[in-house]
């Protein structure tokens, strides 16, 4: 049970596709002892589905409806859940739903407008489907850009942490050639920017960034590609090292992500989607974790989807949950401190 003198976060953890492994990761996850030492755990979702959830997975908690985080006790064997009760009992696991595409939307604007009431301290999300999402009506490529919208911010990164690697992205959910026509030194200024505010925040005073080329090489002089690096990266690498921080680039991604993971550097810059993803994926699943920088309001995800073709079957891993309930209570701010 919760007192008055409680300083752990409330954290606001969505139950993402109610068709995918969100239900049951977020069962196993506030059955364990860890978390609820981190956090005071509260989940967006369906009491029902969790419900369900509970008795795949064998956990054992109850989940107790609640209208308003107020209404939460937040006690050890009870997973407190805000109640939005779009979910039909029975809904079947493991197939696309339009349905919980819909309810996976309300989720996450329900937790939002909870953070930004000051009523929760941060979102924690279990995975949704693009796809679902999509053909719920709500035309999003993922969590970062929806959240953004819902915020009315502008523009935002996506950071993923695993334990050896923290990699930032300057484009995400794009295709190749149009990410190369997309970055700009003004973009990649702003996403080192944010990078570094992040990891100073989180008590690294002086954080060492190395910033990816888009070539192989980093196009090594001009031999490989069209100048790219020279025009679109070195201008912002300049821009941030004016102002005394410890950036260097651009380097030559095959080597960079390796001279992180054995400490060189504390944050790694990525020009687009897979060249930021496969090293931390390489790592483990279970261990990565997804954070949204630049938002008005704390949020880290899952670094996996829904996993269609496990769900329901109370096996999913929830590792990669349980360290991004950890994120968030590290990065959120501590009641009553």
């Amino acid at each position: 049970m919760t007192t008055a003198n409680d300083t752990r976060p409330i954290i606001a953890i969505t139950m993402g596709d109610a068709s995918g492994v969100g239900p049951e990761i977020i069962m196993k996850a506030l059955a364990r002892a860890d978390v609820h030492a981190l956090c005071r755990p509260l989940v967006v979702g369906d009491a029902t589905r969790l419900r369900e959830a509970g008795a795949i997975t064998g956990t054992g908690l109850a989940v107790a409806a609640r209208a308003a985080p107020a209404e939460a006790r937040f006690a050890r064997g009870t997973a407190d859940c805000i109640d939005l009760g779009l979910i039909p009992a029975g809904h079947p696991f493991g197939q696309l739903s339009p349905v919980s595409g819909e309810a996976a939307y309300r989720y996450i604007e329900r937790a939002t407008r909870l953070v930004e009431a000051g009523e929760a301290d941060a979102i924690c999300t279990a995975p949704l489907s693009k796809e679902a999402l999509h053909a719920a009506g709500h035309k999003y490529p993922g969590h970062t850009e929806l959240l953004a919208h819902l915020t009315g911010t502008p523009e935002v990164s996506m950071m993923l942490v695993a334990p050896k690697l923290r990699v930032i992205h300057v484009t995400t959910h794009i295709g190749l050639m149009d990410a190369i026509r997309k970055i700009e030194p003004g973009l990649v200024e702003r996403v080192i920017a944010r990078g570094h505010a992040t990891l100073v925040k989180a008590g690294i005073a002086e954080p060492r960034i190395g910033v990816c080329g888009i070539n192989p090489h980093a196009g090594e002089n001009g031999l490989f590609g069209q100048g790219e690096e020279e025009e679109k990266i070195i201008p912002a690498v300049r821009a941030c090292r004016a102002k005394g921080w410890k950036v260097d680039g651009p380097l030559p991604a095959d080597t960079l992500f390796f001279r992180a993971a054995r400490g060189d550097f504390d944050l790694v810059v990525a020009m687009y989607h897979d060249q930021g993803h496969a090293p931390v994926k390489v790592m483990g699943l279970e261990a990565g974790v997804n954070i949204t920088v630049g938002l008005p309001v704390i949020r880290t995800s899952v670094d996996h989807g829904t996993a269609f073709d496990i769900a329901g079957q109370g096996i999913a891993d929830e590792g990669s949950l349980v360290e991004a309930l950890r994120q968030a209570s590290e990065l959120a701010p501590r009641r009553g401190a």
